[in-house]
């Protein structure tokens, strides 16, 4: 089953706290989601695997470490996983960026996919899927569809703030995506909101209703 990793760290809560507060205006939270962004792939991006190689220091010759192993690619969920590419990219700028596009059909309530644009070389790369939220988990379910029909190997799923119901649905439907989150919420409501939540990730972040 995957694994879930809850980043506690003092800078992403205390940042996530003016995140939900609705009193936080568009500039701000979009800010603010940037920088829990890049703090959030600190920690994602631990377990990346180095290699050592020899290099010349202004006193010496040394060996030390580089990263090695496949490529990473960012892969935003539109329109409001686009909040989070600019943090992650600033750690790691050499990194591609894909987008999935997806729509909830309004007679099934599931997500339906319309865009999806990739790198080339899916198969060569590790995946990061980026998402404020995870509430049902459908849209996060159709993203990680996406990628593997298109022969992703290597997905892991990060967001800000998700409900235990959209965990579940990912640890049973890919037990092979590890989820990456900043808040484990309590649940959600009638409406499918995470509680207490953030609103909608989306609106607060283009200035939309």
């Amino acid at each position: 089953m995957s694994k879930v990793y809850v980043f506690d760290h003092p800078l992403i809560q205390h940042k996530l706290t003016y995140i939900r507060d609705k009193k936080t205006g568009t500039k701000e939270f979009r800010e603010l989601v940037d920088e829990v962004a890049t703090l959030m792939a600190f920690e994602i991006t631990r377990d990346m695997p180095l290699e050592e190689i020899e290099i010349e220091t202004p006193v010496t010759t040394a060996k030390t470490k580089v990263l090695s192993g496949k490529k990473l690619a960012i892969v935003p969920i539109l329109r409001a996983g686009i909040g989070m590419v600019d943090g992650v990219l600033k750690l790691i700028p050499a990194a591609k960026v894909g987008h999935i596009g997806l729509y909830r059909d309004p007679a099934t309530l599931k997500p339906v996919e319309y865009y999806a644009k990739l790198p080339a070389d899916v198969e060569e790369r590790d995946f990061i899927i980026v998402d404020p939220m995870l509430a049902t988990g459908g849209s996060a379910i159709e993203a990680i569809n996406s990628l593997k029909k298109r022969g992703a190997k290597s997905i892991k799923f990060m967001c800000l703030i998700a409900a235990p119901e959209g965990v579940k649905v990912i640890q049973e439907e890919h037990p092979d995506v590890d989820i990456y989150i900043a808040a484990l919420d309590e649940k959600l409501d009638d409406h499918g909101y995470i509680v207490p939540g953030l609103g909608d990730a989306g609106d607060r972040l283009f200035g939309t209703k």
